[in-house]
């Protein structure tokens, strides 16, 4: 096929509402939800910033969470309502780079942050006498830096290779983002080799994390089987599932979609589950640990009675 200057050419999304009421309904709901999602984790973060009684390793890495997801669908969703609204579809091919690289580093940063919050709860609940060594604030930081850190490097190096490949005539992808492997369909040469290293990097961000989450977490249970105090059984319980819940939402859809060959793969599919890891996990990460969290909904109350006090 005849190649066209890359460099020049817009890409097309095909988008993911269909041209119907059920479309405009989909729509509807979504934007409510990317709604709901940044009043969620904006709230989160300046809570945590606020209240001194969450200023400790959890909750400055439940922070860095809510940071990560509200820029997460950030990414995502404004230009997916502009496309909607506008019925222009189209992508330049700087803007496509842009968004993949923004995608894949705040997607492995996360996934890395989800693992060190797994690590705090371990260490607090396992070896609670070594809870201040091992979860300093240096430590913590470290986590917190790697982890953009790590997300950022292996995103270069995904986003470099897609800006670089040759693209055949048909610019649109199938998809509602840019995302790499709908991409890689367009491309005017084999990319089999590349696409070993998108199941490297997956290994790496999402497989090995969360077997290390699910060996800490055994651990961890049987350390709650163990504890004669039944609150402390109790919030354990509560912190460990609450969790998990966020991992299972995350890591399931992610790696399901990313891990299977391309021969095994739907654009519908692919587009759904994406839906999952991109716009409702942003969405019910806060929700999720603020009406589980006891020590959530108290500092909410404080920052509420405190506002309230300084207006009268």
């Amino acid at each position: 096929m005849e190649n066209i200057n890359e460099t020049s050419t817009d890409f097309f999304l095909m988008g993911l509402f269909p041209p119907s009421r059920f479309g405009l309904f989909f729509f509807i709901l979504i934007f409510l939800i990317f709604l709901m999602a940044l009043f969620g984790n904006l709230s989160m973060i300046i809570l945590i910033l606020l209240d001194t009684h969450l200023h400790t390793p959890m909750y400055f890495l439940l922070s860095q969470l809510s940071f990560m997801d509200l820029n997460y669908i950030s990414t995502i969703v404004p230009k997916m309502t502009s496309d909607y609204l506008s019925g222009n579809n189209s992508v330049s091919f700087i803007g496509c780079g842009v968004q993949c690289f923004f995608f894949i580093t705040l997607a492995g940063a996360e996934a890395l942050i989800l693992a060190s919050m797994a690590y705090d709860h371990y260490v607090a609940i396992c070896f609670p006498l070594h809870y201040p060594i091992c979860m300093s604030k240096r430590v913590y930081m470290l986590m917190i830096t790697g982890s953009w850190i790590m997300g950022s490097i292996n995103s270069f190096a995904h986003t470099a290779y897609v800006l670089h490949i040759p693209y055949c005539r048909s610019r649109t992808i199938n998809h509602f983002f840019c995302d790499v492997p709908a991409m890689l369909t367009l491309a005017c040469m084999d990319t089999w080799v590349y696409e070993y290293t998108v199941f490297v990097s997956i290994a790496l961000f999402l497989v090995f994390p969360f077997m290390g989450i699910a060996c800490s977490y055994g651990q961890v249970l049987l350390t709650i089987c163990h504890m004669r105090s039944t609150e402390g059984r109790r919030k354990a319980y509560l912190t460990c599932s609450t969790h998990l819940t966020v991992v299972t939402f995350y890591y399931a859809p992610f790696a399901y979609t990313y891990l299977r060959p391309r021969s095994f793969r739907s654009p519908t599919e692919d587009k759904v589950l994406a839906v999952f890891y991109t716009i409702l996990t942003p969405m019910l990460n806060p929700i999720i640990y603020s009406l589980r969290n006891k020590e959530v909904t108290g500092a909410m109350r404080r920052v509420i009675q405190r506002s309230c006090s300084v207006e009268m």
